[in-house]
């Protein structure tokens, strides 16, 4: 939780954080500012310290919003640097950092930098900032133990607006299967009210118009991809394709709050009209090994115990897996989940090198993901629901929804 970056940052010997960039579809920025619209910022977190966040005169409200100390940029008059330096860009930048740094109350340490900003130059001005001011040491942390570490444990009002984006998704969801099951079928091809057959682009057109006007946003776009793209687990799936009876569609979703907040996972395998007896079948072993696993989970328990555990049952059914070969192309080839929050994935992880620490705790939101795939054979499978695990510690779904695979036609 955000309480917890203080100790955090003191545990990883950091004086302070540097988080540049926009508070929209900024996973870092919006976690201490709570979004809003704000187009370029830099905000200096000292350890033990309120953040000041340094903004353009322009969006000063927006960034009052904050609750932060803020600074308007005009206090250190960009071209008064200029002059300083003889019209050097770099060096201006540099300069100013310093007195941004100074006004923070930042005189010297050990500097994390997180944030979305053109990475060439704030790369050549964060480098001349150390070459100038050695005192200053700027660094990055892999893996991320602080803003991510604190971003994995949810407080109620982030688990609910989680829940609430789970509501929106799968309304959306329940929209789609609504629209393939009442269009008209030609030669195993469903077809529209323009007499023409329904595409993957148009599904997903539709998908946008009614995230948009349920108040969410696609910024990642959606996986909607049938036959042999469905056995590529992030095919988004060919625009042009059609939808034909019979073949599977995977159709993951991942939408986010309006301004790029919390985002929402969820996925779905579907046969229009039947389902071919070998996709049934392997649609059937997906389905109970996502169950197994869902009925072992526990708090506390690091997440990759069950990615092993995934892959052991995947084996005794034949299908080979990341554990006994970890560059498979076919059968189950990812990891079971991660966490979701601010970011698609973020942790806890669940891969087989991810951390014994990114475990299950009290307030952890994470997915459950099992899937098979076999693109040479024209299809895939993925169920994918969202849960988290509550103050008493029982391992709760966000929302849930139907996974029948076969989506009857009504027409």
């Amino acid at each position: 939780m955000k309480n917890d970056i203080d100790q955090l940052m003191k545990e990883n010997g950091i004086d302070a954080l540097l988080i540049v960039g926009p508070a929209q579809h900024n996973p870092a920025m919006f976690y201490l500012t709570g979004g809003g619209h704000i187009t370029n910022a830099d905000l200096i977190k000292k350890v033990g310290e309120t953040p000041v966040i340094f903004h353009g005169s322009m969006e000063r409200e927006e960034a009052a919003k904050t609750g932060l100390i803020t600074c308007s940029y005009d206090q250190f008059s960009f071209s008064d640097y200029l002059k300083k330096t003889n019209n050097n860009q770099i060096d201006a930048h540099a300069l100013r950092y310093r007195d941004l740094f100074s006004k923070a109350g930042v005189e010297k340490g050990k500097i994390a930098l997180y944030g979305s900003a053109e990475i060439g130059a704030k790369f050549a001005i964060l480098q001349r900032f150390q070459q100038v001011f050695p005192e200053f040491e700027i660094t990055g942390l892999i893996p991320d133990s602080i803003l991510l570490k604190a971003m994995m444990i949810k407080d109620p009002n982030e688990i609910n607006r989680i829940r609430k984006m789970g509501v929106i998704t799968t309304n959306v969801v329940g929209k789609v299967a609504d629209f393939l099951s009442h269009q008209r079928v030609e030669n195993e091809t469903l077809i529209g009210e323009d007499n023409s057959p329904v595409t993957i682009g148009l599904v997903k057109s539709k998908i946008n118009y009614w995230l948009a006007e349920a108040g969410a946003e696609n910024p990642d776009q959606t996986i909607f991809a049938i036959g042999r793209d469905a056995g590529v687990p992030h095919s988004q799936g060919n625009d042009s394709d059609i939808i034909q009876l019979g073949k599977t569609i995977v159709f993951d979703i991942f939408p986010c709050e309006n301004g790029g907040g919390y985002f929402y996972d969820f996925t779905r395998t579907w046969c229009i009209g039947y389902a071919p007896e070998d996709v049934q079948k392997l649609y059937d072993q997906v389905k109970s090994v996502y169950d197994s696993v869902v009925s072992e989970l526990t708090e506390n328990t690091p997440f990759k115990h069950y990615q092993r555990r995934t892959c052991e049952l995947f084996e005794e059914m034949g299908h080979p897996t990341v554990l006994s070969n970890p560059s498979t192309l076919e059968g189950y080839v990812h990891s079971l989940g991660h966490g979701l929050g601010l970011h698609v994935h973020e942790m806890p992880f669940s891969g087989l090198t991810a951390s014994e620490q990114e475990t299950l705790a009290s307030g952890s939101v994470f997915t459950i993901e099992p899937g098979l795939y076999y693109p040479d054979r024209g299809m895939g499978v993925r169920l994918e629901d969202t849960y988290y695990v509550s103050e008493s510690g029982t391992i709760e779904k966000i929302v849930d929804f139907p996974m029948d695979l076969i989506i009857p036609i009504k027409s």
